[in-house]
């Protein structure tokens, strides 16, 4: 399996049209992260801001008279 990956790999360096377009592929990639990564804290943020704003906004429970 792994002779058939590196001559997989290999063949890129042969066909310059395959290494561009994994180049492109492999920055792809890495912006789709870059995004991901953006998104999720973005989302965590979030969550947290509207956690406290049910927080802040919950009534209490009324004492009763002992």
């Amino acid at each position: 399996m792994a002779k058939a990956l590196i001559g997989h790999l290999n063949s890129d360096l042969r066909d310059p049209r395959l290494a561009a377009e994994n180049a492109r592929l492999r920055q792809r990639v890495a912006d789709l992260e870059v995004l991901v990564r953006k998104l999720s804290e973005e989302n965590d943020r979030l969550v947290a801001a509207r956690a406290a704003e049910l927080l802040d906004t919950a009534p209490l429970p009324e004492m009763q008279p002992v």
